[in-house]
């Protein structure tokens, strides 16, 4: 209940609406069910009067008709007090604001710089610590659901509309999302993770994340990245600086650098990219990439190695 991705684990204020909100009805919902037991109780085992009174014309009225309406009432005229901070509250004029479209079975991200500049990114968004981040959310093809428990509430992202929704994290950390849609066969596999970073390291990281790939360092790398050319991985893949600038997977001109890889469903070890590479349709099956087992354990070390390096 306060694990990972926990919506009793609330770490920014829409998230702390809402688990107050869970509390409140949680807690309306057991009132109810005790009394519904007691009187339950009354009717199967109390005296005679008890069960005659539970029966008269009044009780059913009061238990059966006006009880249900000012408890339910109570708790919507809550729910809706509650939650009206949330809606009328405006985003700070300083809010940074991240594109993420929702594709099957991945988050394409995007950012923009000082200078309007698009910068692209997958699976993981990185924000800065206590700034209001407007997530503007769409979707490529069928109807996905931005979920992140610990920062807010879902939001579906529905094709040939935008809709947006504003988060704010309270303290560094990870926080783990799903598509809480369900969008076919690898929906269980489209995870997410929002890291929030101080202002300062944020800021680096932007900067860093802009500029173009990192060279091959070392003639393993450079053989990597003439094989990731030559397989022609660069026509679904972009990496910012080198010839590859396909649009329809995942950029990876910072993949070394991510801390997952499938949707954040897999930790970004060497063994896994070489695993999904080779036999990515077990490790996630339905997605886009299909399997490349061209390459001799020499060409996809090297390969991998590569990848690697892109940090």
């Amino acid at each position: 209940m306060t694990g990972l991705q926990s919506m009793f684990a609330p770490m920014g204020p829409e998230a702390a609406l809402i688990a107050d909100l869970a509390a409140v009805l949680f807690v309306g919902a057991a009132v109810v069910l005790t009394i519904v037991v007691a009187a339950l109780w009354f009717a199967m085992l109390g005296s005679s009067a008890a069960r005659r009174g539970l029966a008269a014309e009044r009780a059913v009225i009061v238990g059966g008709i006006v009880f249900p309406i000012v408890a339910l009432a109570a708790l919507l005229a809550y729910g809706l007090w509650v939650m009206r901070a949330s809606v009328a509250s405006p985003a700070a004029s300083n809010a940074m604001r991240i594109e993420v479209t929702g594709e099957q079975w991945w988050w394409r991200v995007a950012y923009r710089d000082g200078d309007g500049r698009r910068i692209e990114s997958a699976n993981e968004i990185r924000i800065p610590v206590g700034r209001d981040v407007v997530l503007t959310l769409r979707s490529a093809d069928v109807i996905h659901s931005f979920w992140v428990p610990s920062l807010a509430g879902k939001v579906d992202m529905i094709p040939g509309r935008v809709n947006t929704l504003k988060i704010v994290a309270k303290q560094p950390g990870v926080y783990r999302g799903q598509c809480a849609e369900y969008c076919g066969g690898a929906h269980a596999l489209m995870a997410l993770e929002v890291v929030a970073l101080p202002e300062a390291e944020f800021a680096s990281w932007l900067a860093a994340e802009g500029a173009q790939a990192t060279d091959a360092a070392g003639e393993t790398e450079r053989q990597g990245r003439e094989l990731f050319l030559a397989a022609g991985c660069g026509a679904c893949h972009a990496i910012r600086g080198t010839r590859a600038d396909g649009r329809i997977g995942p950029d990876l001109t910072r993949v070394g650098a991510r801390r997952q890889i499938a949707a954040a469903t897999l930790p970004a070890t060497r063994e896994n990219l070489a695993r999904f590479i080779v036999d990515g349709q077990h490790l996630k099956p339905g997605n886009g990439m299909p399997p490349f087992r061209v390459f001799s354990a020499e060409e996809l070390s090297a390969v991998v190695a590569y990848l690697a390096s892109l940090k």
